[in-house]
């Protein structure tokens, strides 16, 4: 059975005793933002996105029966993506372009997209439909020692290849990674209990 945390305040009133709210949900809190952190970093998506959760407690300082903790993320749309697992879509209705190995990286950090990448490489994409398959975006060029499609510069075309660059997909299903829920969960259970110990605590 759950007991919730106003029956835990009016057991305590009722033997006339005033609990204190505050540390129990400082400790609530505090722990939720250390879980959440633990998961996001466990689930391999880097401490930088781990260290977007942050928590704030109220009031942030005294005593009340009305204290809370709020715990959220500065990146909620990439954390709840991983959350919630959505289907992403292309927003211009047709296509979504995941760059492969010969495409290299955006020089923003990320994905490249196809238009940064004929800019930079000075090469033309060519759209190649696959009735089986996801279709492609390929260009003639050469490969080099890094395995990136770059222009050819051999008169005789020697070494030329006609290399994929970006898969097109309508969509893409994320995997969900995270289940915040579960911790917030937990974390909202265990609140009635550390009011409790908190105030035995006082007591001793």
């Amino acid at each position: 059975m759950r007991i919730s945390n106003e029956q835990i305040q009016q057991i305590l009133q009722t033997q006339g005793v005033k609990p204190k709210n505050g540390p129990a949900m400082r400790e609530a809190g505090t722990g939720l933002k250390t879980t959440w952190r633990l998961q996001i970093t466990g689930a391999g998506l880097g401490a930088r996105l781990a260290n977007s959760i942050r928590s704030q407690n109220f009031p942030r300082s005294g005593e009340s029966l009305d204290a809370a903790a709020l715990v959220w993320s500065k990146a909620p749309v990439i954390v709840g993506a991983h959350d919630t697992g959505p289907l992403i879509r292309s927003k211009s209705g047709f296509w979504l372009a995941i760059p492969l190995p010969a495409a290299g990286k955006s020089l923003r950090g990320g994905r490249i997209t196809p238009g940064e990448w004929e800019r930079r490489r000075g090469l033309r994409l060519r759209f190649v439909y696959r009735r089986t398959g996801p279709s492609l975006l390929v260009a003639e060029g050469r490969l080099n020692t890094k395995g990136q499609a770059v222009v050819s510069r051999s008169k005789t075309g020697r070494g030329k290849v006609t290399a994929p660059i970006f898969l097109l997909v309508p969509q893409v299903k994320l995997p969900k990674r995270l289940d915040l829920a579960r911790d917030a969960d937990r974390a909202l259970d265990s609140v009635p209990g550390l009011i409790v110990a908190n105030w035995v605590e006082g007591r001793l």
